[in-house]
Protein backbone atom coordinates (compact mmCIF):
# COMPACT_ATOMS: atom_id res chain seq x y z
CA UNK A 1 0.00 0.00 0.00
CA UNK A 2 1.15 3.79 -0.47
CA UNK A 3 2.75 5.08 2.49
CA UNK A 4 0.73 8.11 2.30
CA UNK A 5 -2.49 6.44 2.11
CA UNK A 6 -1.17 3.89 4.74
CA UNK A 7 -0.98 7.43 6.66
CA UNK A 8 -4.29 8.68 5.49
CA UNK A 9 -5.98 5.43 6.96
CA UNK A 10 -4.49 5.58 9.96
CA UNK A 11 -5.55 9.33 11.03
CA UNK A 12 -8.95 9.10 9.62
CA UNK A 13 -8.68 5.81 12.33
CA UNK A 14 -8.76 8.52 15.16
CA UNK A 15 -12.30 9.73 14.52
CA UNK A 16 -13.74 6.54 12.83
CA UNK A 17 -13.37 3.46 14.51
CA UNK A 18 -13.62 0.33 11.86
CA UNK A 19 -16.12 0.89 8.85
CA UNK A 20 -12.97 0.28 6.81
CA UNK A 21 -15.01 -0.16 3.69
CA UNK A 22 -16.41 3.19 3.85
CA UNK A 23 -13.18 5.05 4.55
CA UNK A 24 -11.83 3.08 1.14
CA UNK A 25 -14.87 4.33 -0.82
CA UNK A 26 -14.39 8.09 0.16
CA UNK A 27 -10.45 8.03 -0.49
CA UNK A 28 -11.26 6.50 -3.83
CA UNK A 29 -14.01 9.24 -4.14
CA UNK A 30 -11.48 11.66 -3.75
CA UNK A 31 -8.73 10.26 -6.17
CA UNK A 32 -11.37 9.60 -8.97
CA UNK A 33 -13.23 13.35 -8.50
CA UNK A 34 -16.15 11.16 -7.86
CA UNK A 35 -19.27 11.70 -5.84
CA UNK A 36 -20.31 9.65 -3.37
CA UNK A 37 -23.95 8.68 -1.75
CA UNK A 38 -23.68 6.87 1.80
CA UNK A 39 -26.50 5.37 2.88
CA UNK A 40 -27.42 3.25 6.60
CA UNK A 41 -29.37 4.22 9.45
CA UNK A 42 -28.73 6.84 11.50
CA UNK A 43 -25.33 7.00 13.51
CA UNK A 44 -22.74 5.07 11.90
CA UNK A 45 -20.85 8.03 12.07
CA UNK A 46 -21.39 8.84 8.27
CA UNK A 47 -20.77 12.91 9.05
CA UNK A 48 -18.18 12.22 10.96
CA UNK A 49 -16.00 10.13 8.16
CA UNK A 50 -16.69 13.24 5.97
CA UNK A 51 -15.56 15.50 8.60
CA UNK A 52 -12.39 13.81 9.37
CA UNK A 53 -11.69 13.06 5.38
CA UNK A 54 -11.79 16.77 5.25
CA UNK A 55 -9.39 17.58 7.88
CA UNK A 56 -6.72 14.75 7.20
CA UNK A 57 -6.26 16.27 3.58
CA UNK A 58 -6.18 19.92 4.51
CA UNK A 59 -9.40 20.49 2.06
CA UNK A 60 -12.24 23.09 2.78
CA UNK A 61 -15.84 21.32 4.05
CA UNK A 62 -19.16 22.11 4.58
CA UNK A 63 -22.30 20.49 5.58
CA UNK A 64 -25.94 21.33 4.47
CA UNK A 65 -28.78 19.95 6.32
CA UNK A 66 -31.17 19.51 3.65
CA UNK A 67 -34.61 19.76 4.93
CA UNK A 68 -37.99 20.13 2.94
CA UNK A 69 -38.03 24.24 3.02
CA UNK A 70 -34.70 24.39 1.46
CA UNK A 71 -34.63 26.53 -1.46
CA UNK A 72 -31.74 26.17 -4.67
CA UNK A 73 -30.38 29.41 -3.42
CA UNK A 74 -29.80 28.62 -0.13
CA UNK A 75 -27.05 25.97 -1.69
CA UNK A 76 -25.26 28.03 -4.55
CA UNK A 77 -26.15 31.37 -3.62
CA UNK A 78 -27.80 34.53 -5.40
CA UNK A 79 -27.44 37.74 -6.69
CA UNK A 80 -27.94 40.85 -4.10
CA UNK A 81 -29.13 44.49 -5.65
CA UNK A 82 -27.02 46.98 -3.32
CA UNK A 83 -29.41 50.00 -3.82
CA UNK A 84 -26.40 51.98 -3.15
CA UNK A 85 -24.25 50.71 -5.69
CA UNK A 86 -27.48 50.39 -7.90
CA UNK A 87 -25.16 47.08 -8.61
CA UNK A 88 -26.08 43.46 -8.17
CA UNK A 89 -23.46 41.61 -6.51
CA UNK A 90 -22.87 37.83 -5.94
CA UNK A 91 -23.63 35.97 -2.42
CA UNK A 92 -22.01 32.78 -2.51
CA UNK A 93 -23.58 29.50 -0.92
CA UNK A 94 -21.97 27.17 0.42
CA UNK A 95 -21.98 25.18 -2.12
CA UNK A 96 -18.72 27.22 -2.93
CA UNK A 97 -16.07 24.38 -1.03
CA UNK A 98 -13.93 21.47 -1.74
CA UNK A 99 -15.83 18.74 0.07
CA UNK A 100 -19.83 19.61 0.51
CA UNK A 101 -21.57 17.41 2.93
CA UNK A 102 -25.30 16.95 2.07
CA UNK A 103 -26.67 15.38 5.63
CA UNK A 104 -30.45 13.83 4.12
CA UNK A 105 -30.30 15.07 0.55
CA UNK A 106 -33.62 13.16 -0.37
CA UNK A 107 -35.08 15.22 2.26
CA UNK A 108 -34.97 18.29 -0.23
CA UNK A 109 -37.39 18.51 -3.18
CA UNK A 110 -36.95 17.77 -6.88
CA UNK A 111 -35.95 21.91 -7.58
CA UNK A 112 -33.23 21.78 -5.19
CA UNK A 113 -32.20 18.29 -6.72
CA UNK A 114 -32.42 19.66 -9.74
CA UNK A 115 -29.95 22.77 -8.69
CA UNK A 116 -27.31 20.42 -7.83
CA UNK A 117 -26.99 18.51 -11.21
CA UNK A 118 -25.09 21.15 -13.12
CA UNK A 119 -22.14 21.75 -10.20
CA UNK A 120 -21.97 17.88 -9.68
CA UNK A 121 -21.52 17.10 -13.81
CA UNK A 122 -19.61 20.13 -14.66
CA UNK A 123 -18.08 21.57 -11.59
CA UNK A 124 -19.20 24.56 -12.08
CA UNK A 125 -22.44 27.21 -10.92
CA UNK A 126 -24.61 29.93 -12.96
CA UNK A 127 -25.98 32.47 -11.13
CA UNK A 128 -27.61 35.15 -12.94
CA UNK A 129 -25.79 35.77 -16.32
CA UNK A 130 -22.50 34.67 -14.49
CA UNK A 131 -20.66 31.15 -14.49
CA UNK A 132 -18.36 29.87 -11.40
CA UNK A 133 -15.90 27.72 -11.48
CA UNK A 134 -15.13 26.52 -8.70
CA UNK A 135 -12.08 25.10 -6.61
CA UNK A 136 -10.71 21.58 -7.26
CA UNK A 137 -11.43 19.03 -6.16
CA UNK A 138 -15.10 19.56 -5.08
CA UNK A 139 -17.07 16.53 -4.12
CA UNK A 140 -20.57 16.12 -2.85
CA UNK A 141 -20.61 13.65 -0.22
CA UNK A 142 -24.21 12.99 0.66
CA UNK A 143 -26.27 10.65 3.21
CA UNK A 144 -29.33 9.26 3.34
CA UNK A 145 -30.96 7.02 5.69
CA UNK A 146 -32.89 4.32 4.11
CA UNK A 147 -35.66 3.74 6.89
CA UNK A 148 -37.78 6.47 6.93
CA UNK A 149 -39.86 7.48 4.06
CA UNK A 150 -42.10 10.15 5.69
CA UNK A 151 -41.24 13.65 4.12
CA UNK A 152 -38.48 11.66 1.84
CA UNK A 153 -38.36 12.20 -1.38
CA UNK A 154 -36.64 10.06 -3.97
CA UNK A 155 -33.54 11.13 -5.95
CA UNK A 156 -34.24 11.51 -9.55
CA UNK A 157 -32.28 9.27 -12.08
CA UNK A 158 -30.00 11.78 -13.79
CA UNK A 159 -28.55 12.99 -10.27
CA UNK A 160 -28.35 9.46 -9.05
CA UNK A 161 -26.41 8.70 -11.80
CA UNK A 162 -23.79 11.37 -11.38
CA UNK A 163 -22.95 9.70 -8.17
CA UNK A 164 -20.30 7.33 -8.79
CA UNK A 165 -20.34 5.36 -5.51
CA UNK A 166 -23.52 4.40 -3.49
CA UNK A 167 -22.02 2.82 -0.44
CA UNK A 168 -24.43 1.02 1.50
CA UNK A 169 -22.95 0.92 5.65
CA UNK A 170 -23.64 -1.61 7.72
CA UNK A 171 -23.17 -1.80 11.97
CA UNK A 172 -19.85 -2.32 13.62
CA UNK A 173 -18.91 -5.45 15.06
CA UNK A 174 -18.98 -5.53 18.93
CA UNK A 175 -15.29 -5.66 19.18
CA UNK A 176 -15.25 -2.19 17.06
CA UNK A 177 -18.13 -0.98 19.01
CA UNK A 178 -16.41 -1.23 22.34
CA UNK A 179 -13.70 0.47 20.64
CA UNK A 180 -15.75 3.58 20.22
CA UNK A 181 -16.97 3.29 23.69
CA UNK A 182 -13.34 3.82 24.63
CA UNK A 183 -12.88 6.22 22.16
CA UNK A 184 -15.81 8.15 23.06
CA UNK A 185 -14.54 8.49 26.35
CA UNK A 186 -11.58 10.52 26.74
CA UNK A 187 -10.83 13.04 24.71
CA UNK A 188 -10.91 13.78 21.12
CA UNK A 189 -7.74 12.82 19.52
CA UNK A 190 -6.18 16.47 17.15
CA UNK A 191 -6.84 15.23 13.67
CA UNK A 192 -3.57 16.70 11.24
CA UNK A 193 -3.33 16.98 7.75
CA UNK A 194 -1.58 14.17 6.41
CA UNK A 195 -1.88 15.17 2.62
CA UNK A 196 -1.78 18.13 0.64
CA UNK A 197 -3.78 18.85 -2.87
CA UNK A 198 -0.29 18.46 -4.20
CA UNK A 199 -0.30 14.62 -3.06
CA UNK A 200 -3.84 14.41 -4.29
CA UNK A 201 -2.54 15.22 -8.10
CA UNK A 202 0.45 12.76 -7.51
CA UNK A 203 -1.68 10.24 -6.67
CA UNK A 204 -4.16 10.75 -9.20
CA UNK A 205 -1.67 10.75 -11.87
CA UNK A 206 0.02 7.16 -10.53
CA UNK A 207 -3.60 5.88 -11.00
CA UNK A 208 -3.58 7.00 -14.03
CA UNK A 209 -0.69 5.02 -14.75
CA UNK A 210 -1.96 1.59 -13.23
CA UNK A 211 -2.34 -0.96 -16.20
CA UNK A 212 -5.34 -2.38 -17.09
CA UNK A 213 -5.24 -5.33 -19.74
CA UNK A 214 -7.06 -4.83 -22.92
CA UNK A 215 -9.74 -7.92 -21.93
CA UNK A 216 -10.24 -6.64 -18.47
CA UNK A 217 -11.85 -3.18 -20.55
CA UNK A 218 -14.09 -5.56 -22.44
CA UNK A 219 -15.08 -7.15 -18.89
CA UNK A 220 -16.20 -4.17 -17.78
CA UNK A 221 -17.81 -3.40 -21.03
CA UNK A 222 -19.32 -6.58 -20.66
CA UNK A 223 -21.27 -6.32 -17.14
CA UNK A 224 -22.29 -2.90 -18.01
CA UNK A 225 -23.60 -4.20 -21.04
CA UNK A 226 -25.54 -7.70 -19.26
CA UNK A 227 -27.37 -5.25 -17.21
CA UNK A 228 -28.97 -3.56 -20.57
CA UNK A 229 -29.17 -7.22 -22.54
CA UNK A 230 -29.20 -10.04 -19.79
CA UNK A 231 -30.71 -12.27 -22.40
CA UNK A 232 -27.55 -11.92 -24.39
CA UNK A 233 -25.51 -13.28 -21.54
CA UNK A 234 -27.66 -16.18 -20.60
CA UNK A 235 -29.80 -13.95 -18.30
CA UNK A 236 -33.40 -14.17 -19.77
CA UNK A 237 -34.66 -14.28 -15.84
CA UNK A 238 -33.78 -10.89 -15.51
CA UNK A 239 -35.59 -9.22 -18.31
CA UNK A 240 -38.73 -8.59 -16.25
CA UNK A 241 -36.98 -7.38 -13.21
CA UNK A 242 -34.53 -4.75 -15.32
CA UNK A 243 -36.61 -1.33 -16.73
CA UNK A 244 -33.30 -0.12 -17.09
CA UNK A 245 -29.88 -0.79 -17.53
CA UNK A 246 -26.41 0.97 -16.15
CA UNK A 247 -25.78 3.99 -18.66
CA UNK A 248 -22.08 4.64 -19.91
CA UNK A 249 -21.29 7.02 -17.00
CA UNK A 250 -21.05 3.37 -14.67
CA UNK A 251 -18.86 1.92 -17.39
CA UNK A 252 -16.11 5.14 -17.20
CA UNK A 253 -16.70 5.06 -12.98
CA UNK A 254 -16.35 1.19 -13.08
CA UNK A 255 -12.80 1.64 -14.78
CA UNK A 256 -11.86 4.05 -13.16
CA UNK A 257 -12.26 3.32 -9.39
CA UNK A 258 -11.14 -0.44 -10.24
CA UNK A 259 -7.75 0.90 -10.86
CA UNK A 260 -7.84 3.02 -7.99
CA UNK A 261 -8.80 0.06 -5.83
CA UNK A 262 -5.88 -1.98 -7.20
CA UNK A 263 -3.87 1.52 -6.17
CA UNK A 264 -5.02 1.21 -2.45
CA UNK A 265 -4.26 -2.65 -2.06
CA UNK A 266 -0.40 -1.69 -3.36
CA UNK A 267 -1.04 -3.20 -7.08
CA UNK A 268 0.35 -1.51 -10.33
CA UNK A 269 -2.42 -3.42 -12.17
CA UNK A 270 -5.89 -4.38 -11.96
CA UNK A 271 -7.41 -7.81 -11.03
CA UNK A 272 -10.68 -9.22 -12.44
CA UNK A 273 -11.41 -9.16 -8.16
CA UNK A 274 -10.74 -5.19 -8.24
CA UNK A 275 -13.80 -5.16 -10.59
CA UNK A 276 -15.91 -6.98 -8.81
CA UNK A 277 -14.84 -5.48 -5.58
CA UNK A 278 -16.66 -2.04 -6.94
CA UNK A 279 -18.67 -3.49 -8.99
CA UNK A 280 -22.16 -3.18 -6.86
CA UNK A 281 -21.15 0.26 -5.12
CA UNK A 282 -20.77 1.36 -8.60
CA UNK A 283 -24.13 -0.34 -10.24
CA UNK A 284 -26.43 -0.51 -7.58
CA UNK A 285 -28.01 2.96 -7.89
CA UNK A 286 -28.11 3.05 -11.55
CA UNK A 287 -29.75 -0.24 -12.59
CA UNK A 288 -33.45 0.69 -13.01
CA UNK A 289 -35.88 -2.34 -11.31
CA UNK A 290 -39.04 -3.24 -12.39
CA UNK A 291 -42.63 -3.10 -10.18
CA UNK A 292 -41.87 -7.23 -10.77
CA UNK A 293 -38.56 -7.19 -9.14
CA UNK A 294 -40.39 -5.48 -6.09
CA UNK A 295 -43.22 -7.90 -6.09
CA UNK A 296 -40.69 -10.82 -6.29
CA UNK A 297 -38.26 -9.31 -3.49
CA UNK A 298 -35.46 -9.46 -6.03
CA UNK A 299 -33.15 -7.16 -4.71
CA UNK A 300 -30.34 -4.84 -7.10
CA UNK A 301 -27.28 -6.98 -5.08
CA UNK A 302 -28.80 -10.05 -6.26
CA UNK A 303 -28.87 -9.11 -9.88
CA UNK A 304 -25.43 -7.72 -9.82
CA UNK A 305 -24.72 -11.06 -8.43
CA UNK A 306 -26.21 -13.06 -11.04
CA UNK A 307 -24.86 -10.82 -13.75
CA UNK A 308 -21.17 -11.88 -12.42
CA UNK A 309 -22.13 -15.62 -11.72
CA UNK A 310 -22.89 -15.41 -16.00
CA UNK A 311 -20.62 -12.61 -17.80
CA UNK A 312 -17.46 -15.02 -18.79
CA UNK A 313 -14.36 -14.31 -16.95
CA UNK A 314 -11.40 -13.25 -18.94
Amino acid sequence: MNEKIKLLKEEISKGVIGQEKMVESLIIGLLCDGHILLESVPGLAKTTAVNTLAKTVGLNFKRIQFTPDLLPSDILGAEIFNPKTNEFSIKKGPIFTNLLLADEINRAPSKVQSALLEVMQEKQITIGDHTHHLDLPFLVLATQNPLEQEGAYSLPEAQLDRFMLKVIIKYNTKEEELNIIKLRANEPEKINAIISKEDIEIMKKEIHNVHIDEELERYIVDIIDASRHPSNYNLSNLEDFIDFGASPRATIDLHKTSKAYAYLRGNDFVTPVDIATMAHDILRHRIILSYEAEANNVSIDDIIDDIFKNVKIP
